[in-house]
């Protein structure tokens, strides 16, 4: 009987060894639709989000022939790319930016950055300097950089807006309070007969940004919950929050949504388990 259970035993952590290292290594396509009457034309996004400096293949060259098959009309990324403590002393910074770089080459691309990107800039020293470099190389290849700024797409009368939180939003366990007009310090007070899209990484202030007039929110950061759980959902987010609200999906509130996207990758622990990397498709419908 004790080796009938080692032996389940054995199978039962090989198994989820196995899972772990598939989700690492493997990302999936999600689709995700919106309905607007102020749009005037359909369009398809893909959202990036939490690639921590992935591979996907030399370059990211699956990722990349994952969005040719999709062929896009506009790229987001919602943030983190990079990490900023890289515990494993392999830094891809360069090789992100020529990624980013070959993304322009092929579509308009608009991004905001996460907490890592704003740590990186706000440490100084080497971190600042290889975050200058490859914000340099993605504005150069033609990406919109939007750090609490925003632009209108008159073809599909939508503003796009990046949302850059400061570091005290991202604290461990207890959430800091949003003052009310934090937002519209950025961007004013949102066109109400323009489709608002916000580019925001953390999603847990999603009641906040419905609150300031996004019609859709794009956000990260959670990583899905790290390890999922079926008919529950994400076990932790990156704020030690068990069991997050908001890990990853489509929310709506007061006919307002957020596309939550489970990230590419992870950092500092690398666990991924029944919760592979996500390239989310967002297709957004004019009812005009």
């Amino acid at each position: 009987m004790i080796y009938i259970i080692s032996i389940v035993f054995a199978i039962l952590i090989l198994s989820v060894i196995a899972i772990i290292y598939h989700d690492m290594n493997h990302f999936v396509v999600r689709n995700y639709e919106i309905h607007s009457d102020k749009i005037k034309k359909d369009a398809v996004f893909c959202l990036l989000s939490d690639l921590h400096e992935k591979q996907f293949g030399e370059g990211n060259s699956e990722l990349l022939k994952a969005i040719d098959k999709i062929s896009p009309d506009i790229i987001l990324i919602a943030g983190d790319l990079l990490t900023a403590f890289n515990e494993s002393g392999q830094d891809h910074y360069e090789e992100i930016g020529d990624f980013v770089a070959k993304l322009c080459s092929r579509y308009p691309v608009y991004a905001a950055n996460g907490n890592h990107e704003y740590k990186m800039d706000l440490l100084g020293g080497h971190r600042k300097e290889v975050y200058t470099k490859y914000a340099k190389k993605i504005t150069d290849a033609g990406c919109v950089h939007l750090r609490n700024t925003g632009t209108y797409l008159e073809d599909y009368n939508m503003e796009i807006h990046g949302l850059e939180l400061g570091y005290e939003y991202f604290r461990k366990v207890v959430k800091r309070p949003m003052p009310e007009n934090h937002i519209e310090q950025y961007f004013g007070k949102p066109c109400e007969s323009r489709f608002q899209l916000l580019i925001a990484h953390n999603p847990i202030y999603f009641e906040d940004y419905v609150k300031w007039g996004a019609d859709l929110t794009v956000s990260g950061h959670v990583h899905g919950g790290i390890i999922r759980i079926p008919f529950i959902g994400g076990v932790i987010s990156p704020a030690m929050v068990l069991f997050p609200k908001y890990d990853g999906g489509l929310f709506e509130l007061t006919n307002k949504k957020m596309v939550l996207s489970r990230g590419l990758s992870t950092h500092s622990v690398p666990i991924r388990f029944n919760n592979p990397g996500e390239l989310c498709v967002i297709k957004i419908i004019s009812d005009k």
